[in-house]
């Protein structure tokens, strides 16, 4: 008696996890999220070729500025920040000046709209315009 007095409880735990995981799945806003923020390391920002946080990394730590490199200049589908402070990301475009776009601690896009704009991040601004 006593066995299957333990099993009941465990039956109704695994049900539980297993609806949980089939509602965390379901819920497209509280995965990735969940899943992304273990890949960057502490004080980096992480760009992806890919959105979702897929695809070939490249992460940027500071001080300096950095090329983008491993594929992600001009195609940096996603990013994350844990970068303790602001970077900046930089853009030359093919005009005579350059943008820059804030990435502050913590903030991430699963899909950047910056995706083909990005040639490399740096601490500073480095003169260049908001965009």
């Amino acid at each position: 008696m006593r066995h299957r007095a333990l099993l009941a409880p465990a039956a109704v735990l695994a049900a539980a996890l297993t609806a949980f995981a089939q509602t965390a799945a379901a819920t497209p806003d509280t995965a990735p999220s969940q899943a992304h923020s273990v890949a960057t390391p502490p004080n980096q920002v992480c760009f992806w070729t890919q959105p979702n946080m897929m695809g070939t990394a490249w992460c940027y730590g500071p001080p300096g500025y950095a090329e983008a490199e491993n594929g992600t200049a001009h195609n940096a589908h996603s990013f994350e920040s844990k970068v303790n402070g602001t970077v900046y990301a930089i853009s030359f475009g093919s005009g005579s000046g350059c943008l820059y776009r804030e990435i502050r601690k913590d903030d991430y896009s699963e899909n950047w709209e910056w995706a083909g704009k990005l040639d490399g991040v740096s601490h500073e601004t480095m003169g260049c315009e908001p965009g």
